[in-house]
């Protein structure tokens, strides 16, 4: 495994050892992402799963002409996280459709190995794709993905941010979820809205 790269927003692909979950059930999932850390965590051993789930995701990945370049597994999570960062086999960048692709294939293998028994959420990034959510594709594909919006107060004129997951963007708004809390803003006001990284706990 090379080393991880600069910090990088995911991509995330919800995958659970049950049968696939619906749009509203992702919201829902990850609206539950609090907790305390892990004993393993707190002790800073690694998690047993680990080196399996290593050796699972970089055989995948060499089939499928990428590398794995950091692995994860955020146990004190609600569902756990399954962080997973790509690159091309010969060390270039993955686009957002290598991320689509790849979790679904990573995804099948996890469940037929059953390294993970119970509900998770798995996250496919790589460095250097772009942040910002820019056409209809992009906001439908990252729906209930943790997320940045700057825009303008239409108040006070000055430039402001929230951080919620992803609901969807219509003609007019844009809608996330903030702490359980849906927020609308006007798509007007909106200057850019680009991935991030949850926050832990």
């Amino acid at each position: 495994m090379c080393p991880a790269g600069t910090p990088c927003c995911p991509y995330s692909f919800e995958t659970a050892s049950a049968s696939k979950p619906t749009d509203s059930q992702v919201a829902d999932h990850c609206r539950c992402r609090t907790g305390c850390p892990s004993p393993d965590q707190r002790s800073g051993l690694p998690h047993p799963l680990i080196p399996d789930l290593e050796h699972l995701a970089s055989q995948v990945a060499a089939d499928a002409g990428f590398q794995v370049c950091g692995l994860q597994l955020l146990t004190h999570r609600i569902p756990m996280t399954l962080q997973v960062q790509l690159r091309l086999a010969d060390g270039g960048d993955v686009s957002l459709d290598n991320c689509a692709s790849f979790s679904g294939v990573l995804g099948e293998a996890l469940e037929a190995a059953s390294l993970i028994e119970e509900a998770y959420v798995l996250e496919i990034s790589s460095p250097g794709i772009p942040e910002t959510l820019n056409d209809d594709r992009d906001f439908r594909s990252f729906r209930g993905f943790p997320v940045c919006v700057r825009y303008r107060d239409a108040k006070t004129g000055a430039e402001a941010e929230r951080e919620g997951l992803l609901l969807e963007r219509t003609d007019d708004s844009v809608l996330i979820n903030v702490r359980g809390r849906s927020v609308r803003l006007s798509r007007a006001d909106v200057i850019t809205v680009r991935l991030t990284t949850p926050t832990e706990g």
